[in-house]
């Protein structure tokens, strides 16, 4: 492995990299001591710390890309960028840049003496080299509460689209995320306005995502090119996965490419960004379109395992074409069901590449034809929309070649008559197939129709990468497998659809094959029944789970049974927790009942013809089932209601229907009762392999030994780069992770010199239990420990809850588990340890002295103080903290309680004074100082209650000079910087007091609603200002001294009205 990676050498790697004449940019950088972070001269050319942008290169840049447009107009632009975005929406704001960075911004101009309009570019796209490309390590910004200093910040013409966050080898990248990368966005969101890629990494691990998403959505990006064979143990052995990133995304023509090309907003509020292989893919059939004519419009086979990102990988491909290539192309988008017809419009809708009033989704065949005669841009249609009069040959309806056909899901749709209707109908189209289980060996036709494969991303790839979660099966109850090998059973390929025609029907009737005999026996489904009622409200994670059964009749007789035995499985367990002897197992059986208490269930079938006939005839009722699935409640469909993860209906029993193209990201659990094999069986075990938060895997349940038999067939679909794997892995391997998180926790603890294996060596429990309240002070003690546990147990319990219950049924055993899930409870206040909750409350009883209100209240001013508490600092006892902590038998987990209340405090004083942002420094200097081993522990407990004792004299100072907080705010931006004399000093407080009073008197005619926006309400904001501080200041404000003081004040009112936290404004 290599040496200690350092931050400081993976941002030197980096910064040489961009500096290299391959890429070109210019390198910025600026002085990392906490004592310049006010200078002003540190090369970025901002002229305040609170600016994002790099100013002079954004105006130099737009001048050099917009020579046509007006300077004056190039002016106005620039100064709306300049913003302060902190009051807007950050994910709005994000998504109105990016718009406009994209789609440049409209402005009117006069062209020979007449009204018109033009756009000013802030990127040019067509020309990467005519940007500039600057990257800034350590940048000082200063944020409402606290200066922030990003590692590496990469700006694009002068704005901030790439933010880079290193951290040291030993660190976790999720640690970056946690701690460092959501602070950032807190403390200085105007930095994120504009943000397009987030970069954590640590050497080993690089990752990027959006944002705003969530940890789990962040991608590694280490291929330049479809086909490499990754070596990720030797990258992380070698620690550059930064360099490989560097290497694959950052060139100036793939960046401008990503940005102008690679992202989405769903909605307008959720951010995509495309991941390595989604941006390889697309560019690969970029590469097919240029040469169609070669290629004969066979554009080729876009193979992208379930659960990658296809979909949006299809919206991305023709909003490229339409942007990047010339002509008027016209996009049809072939489905096979009209559920999944409704899904990919919905997809190119929400993310406006096509209008929600365009029609573009014929309702019959006739339209559809009508539709391809015209030039519409796009078209969705199911592929049965193509039938003709078998008399008749399909009539030729466009000979344009520029139509390009998308095909979803081709196996299924394109070797039948409705196919060769298609293509007599646009003999000159362009065809791709979109895919994620292509069909493979003697069946692989897809090629035939549509040339080779053009992308190939497969379902091992996409766990190595983590675009999905890995899956595990589980085999629960092995007497009602089937015993015999099925894979060439021509039944099984019958009863892959629920709709069966009439020689299907009477084949399966009159079939010798035994599978439907045994998998429909009644005694097979009670044991199954039973085994779900038991399993699933036992779960750890509980997702949303789907029980997949052989056809209709069976999923409805599966639900009553379900039903039956969930009765009886929660009798049980009432009767268990009568008789019950500890609370926590009372606990743990109530949460089980409360859980199934809660749970909706429902059928999930297509409707027949005289249904009701037809299950009465097998004992069954559909009614009040084709009524639950047809209601629509509060506005949402069935569909909607599964899809929301707080929605109750947790479990659906479905034969065919939502097992292809439908996308519920917290589905969990698969229970499989269903013969299936190759790309049917990819299908539907994928529906559990959906990223969600805190979700490490899905779980299949196989009652049909599936996965015996299909071993062989299924590794063609789960080729990673370390070579050939099974899709799904026994569930044995899953309680191999968590033996091998915990040994990693383990490693961890002992860098503490926490040894577990002494602690369980112990004989006396008591002794036990004190040695790991020890261990949870040491763990508490330094942030950066305390993070790197969470990630650690976190991941650890995540993986136990995922396991439940097959983890207490096999028999698994690790005696470390239940030390770390013991240290993880006490760290998220989920045991109720009392030697620990009576610290916590000792240090509560002496801080809680200082809370005067629950709520944020309104003062007289209209001055708002944020927050859940508001505190009163004069009311700390700081000789009494000092006793507490001196005498504290835990004094970390005292002291990190302390510190929790430091940050409020200091919040709140800021929300009163932005002034005391030198408090909040010096609280972050001292806390980063012992983090980093730079102060001992009673230096460190002695430096915080410093803190609070000044902090104490601070919130007393107002009343000590007989000012209100306003008024002091005022007084002590009028005096920084300065050096008074005490007569002097009470001619700054007259001014404090008077220009307070006059713009308060003023309020409703001089703050009206968005008066910061405009120039004339300003202008009287500032004449005000000016007036009031003419007459009162001293003599040795000189007119320079002046001018900066009335600039100052007045921003300072802006900003505080944009923040929303004073002089907002009000109708006259």
């Amino acid at each position: 492995m290599a040496n200690f990676i350092t931050e400081d050498m993976i941002e030197q790697a980096i910064l040489k990299k961009l500096g290299d004449p391959a890429f070109g940019y210019d390198i910025v950088v600026c002085d990392a001591s906490p004592d310049k972070k006010e200078d002003l001269n540190d090369g970025t050319g901002r002229s305040a710390k609170t600016e994002c942008i790099l100013p002079r290169v954004l105006e130099e840049s737009l001048c050099r890309i917009n020579p046509e447009i007006p300077a004056e107009k190039l002016t106005s632009v620039i100064k709306d960028l300049t913003a302060d975005f902190s009051d807007s929406d950050l994910v709005s704001k994000n998504y109105e840049l990016y718009s406009k960075i994209r789609n440049y911004i409209k402005i009117p101009v006069l062209k020979n003496g007449k009204e018109d309009f033009a756009f000013v570019k802030l990127i040019d796209f067509d020309n990467p080299e005519s940007n500039t490309f600057t990257a800034v390590s350590q940048m000082w910004i200063k944020g409402r509460y606290n200066w922030r200093r990003p590692d590496i910040i990469v700006f694009v013409n002068g704005l901030p689209l790439v933010f880079i966050e290193l951290k040291n080898g030993i660190v976790k990248v999720e640690e970056a995320y946690r701690k460092n990368l959501k602070s950032y966005i807190k403390d200085i969101p105007n930095l994120f306005a504009f943000n397009q890629i987030c970069v954590l990494s640590n050497g080993f691990e690089t990752r990027l995502g959006a944002f705003n998403a969530t940890f789990d959505y962040f991608f590694e990006w280490l291929k330049q090119k479809e086909g490499e064979r990754i070596d990720r143990k030797a990258i992380s052995e070698n620690g550059v996965s930064a360099e490989y990133f560097v290497d694959g995304l950052m060139h100036k023509e793939t960046l401008i490419d990503y940005i102008e090309n690679f992202i989405l907003f769903e909605n307008k509020s959720i951010k995509i960004i495309a991941k390595n292989h989604q941006f390889l893919g697309v560019n690969n059939l970029m590469e097919s379109v240029k040469n169609r004519k070669e290629l004969k419009g066979k554009l080729g086979v876009f193979w992208h395992t379930q659960g990658s990102g296809k979909s949006y990988s299809m919206v991305m491909f023709a909003r490229k074409v339409r942007r990047k290539v010339e002509g008027n192309f016209t996009f049809l988008v072939i489905t096979d069901r009209e559920d999944l017809d409704n899904q990919i419009y919905k997809n190119f809708m929400r993310t406006e590449v096509i209008g929600n009033k365009e029609e573009c989704q014929p309702k019959n065949g006739t339209q559809l034809r009508e539709f391809l005669q015209t030039n519409k841009s796009f078209v969705f249609t199911l592929i049965h929309k193509f039938r003709y009069d078998k008399t008749k040959k399909y009539p030729v309806l466009t000979e344009r070649d520029d139509i390009i056909v998308m095909v979803d899901e081709a196996h299924r749709t394109q070797y039948k008559d409705l196919a060769e209707n298609m293509r007599t109908a646009l003999p000159n189209a362009n065809f791709i197939a979109f895919t994620g289980t292509p069909l493979l060996g003697s069946k692989r036709l897809t090629n035939q129709w549509f040339g080779d494969y053009v992308s190939e991303y497969n379902f091992a790839q996409s766990v190595e990468d983590g675009s999905t979660v890995p899956l595990f099966y589980s085999r629960r109850v092995p007497e009602v497998g089937l015993q015999n090998d099925f894979l060439d059973d021509d039944v099984v390929d019958i009863i892959e659809d629920e709709n069966l025609n009439e020689a299907e029907t009477r084949l399966l009737e009159n079939s010798s094959s035994r599978i439907l005999e045994v998998i429909k026996r009644e005694d097979r489904l009670d044991k199954i029944a039973r085994d779900i009622a038991h399993h699933f409200p036992r779960r750890g994670f509980l997702g949303k789970g789907m029980v997949v059964s052989v056809d209709k009749f069976t999923a409805v007789k599966m639900y009553d049974k379900v039903q039956h035995y969930w009765t009886e499985e929660k009798k049980a367990l009432v009767a268990e927790r009568n008789t019950a002897t500890t609370k926590e197992e009372r606990d743990r059986i109530t949460g089980i009942v409360n859980f199934m208490d809660s749970v909706e269930m429902a059928v999930i079938i297509s409707e027949d013809a005289d249904e009701e006939t037809k299950f009465t005839a097998q004992g069954l009722s559909i009614s009040a089932h084709r009524a639950k699935m047809n209601e629509i409640k509060d506005g949402r469909d069935i569909e909607d209601r599964y899809k929301d993860p707080n929605d109750p209906l947790k479990l659906v029993f479905v034969c065919a229907m939502w097992l292809t193209g439908f996308d519920v990201k917290n589905l969990s659990t698969l229970y499989l009762d269903k013969p299936m094999k190759g790309h049917t069986l990819m299908q539907a075990i994928a529906r559990a392999n959906r990223v969600y938060p805190d979700k490490p895997c899905g779980i299949i349940v196989d009652y049909v030994n599936v996965f015996k038999y299909m071993q062989k067939a299924l590794s063609q679909y789960a080729t990673g780069d370390d070579g050939q794997e099974f899709p799904a892995k026994d569930i044995d391997r899953l309680l191999e992770l968590i033996d091998q998180t915990i040994a990693e926790t383990d490693l961890f603890l002992k860098s503490l010199s926490v040894d577990l294996d002494a602690i369980i060596a112990g004989d006396d429990t008591f002794d036990k239990m004190e040695e790991l309240r020890k261990a949870y002070n040491i763990i508490v003690a330094n942030d950066d420990d305390k993070e790197k546990f969470k990630v650690l147990s976190n991941t650890l319990m995540n993986l136990h809850d995922a396991s439940k219950p097959e983890v207490f049924e096999l028999g698994w055993h690790n005696e470390k588990f239940a030390p770390i899930a013991y240290l993880h409870g006490l760290l998220y206040n989920q045991i109720d340890d009392e030697k620990i909750k009576r610290a916590r409350l000792r240090m509560g009883q002496v801080l809680d002295n200082s809370i005067i209100s629950q709520k944020a209240e309104d003062n007289d001013e209209g001055y708002v103080i944020h927050g859940t508490k508001v505190i009163d600092l004069s009311k700390i006892d700081v000789d009494q903290l000092k006793t507490e902590i001196k005498m504290a038998p835990y004094k970390a987990v005292e002291i990190d309680d302390l510190k929790m209340f430091i940050d409020e405090a200091l919040k709140q004083m800021m929300d009163k004074n932005c002034t005391r942002d030198k408090f909040s420094v010096r609280f972050k200097n001292i806390v980063d100082r012992y983090n980093a081993g730079g102060s001992e522990n009673e230096d460190y407990y002695e430096q915080l209650l410093q803190l609070i004792e000044d902090l104490k004299k601070e919130s007393e100072r107002s009343n000590l000079m007989g000012l209100s907080e306003e008024e002091l705010e005022i007084f002590d931006l009028l005096i920084k910087g300065k050096s008074l004399t005490k007569a002097e000093e009470q001619k700054v407080i007259l001014s404090a007091k008077n220009l307070f009073k006059k713009l308060n008197e003023n309020r409703n005619s001089l703050f009206v609603v968005d008066w910061y926006r405009g120039d004339q309400p300003k202008a009287r904001v500032k004449n005000a200002i000016m007036e009031t501080l003419d007459a009162d200041l001293p003599d040795s404000y000189d007119k320079e001294v002046f001018i900066v003081k009335t600039e100052l004040l007045l921003n300072h009112f802006i900003d505080m009205a944009v923040q929303g936290y004073g002089w907002v404004g009000s109708v006259a």
